[in-house]
């Protein structure tokens, strides 16, 4: 699978409401694939279940990366 690069990543943050779990957040959040799935095991990364597929929310993730403000 073609590991998507940070404009890809960009562009799915502002045109998306989730992106995949992983590769999408996951290297959005620095991490490697193992480490991604234990932090969203333990749930760190929250997910949301689309069929057998986890995505992310993209205002979750641009809160944790600093680009939005964390909502009231």
């Amino acid at each position: 699978m073609k590991q998507p690069d940070m404009d890809e990543i960009k562009r799915a943050l502002t045109e998306k409401l989730a992106v995949p779990l992983w590769p999408t957040a996951g290297q959005a959040l620095d991490l490697r694939r193992g480490a991604t799935y234990r932090a969203a095991a333990e749930g760190s990364i929250p997910t949301l279940p689309v069929g057998r597929l986890k995505r992310v929310s993209t205002r979750w993730l641009r809160q944790k990366l600093g680009l939005d403000e964390p909502a009231a």
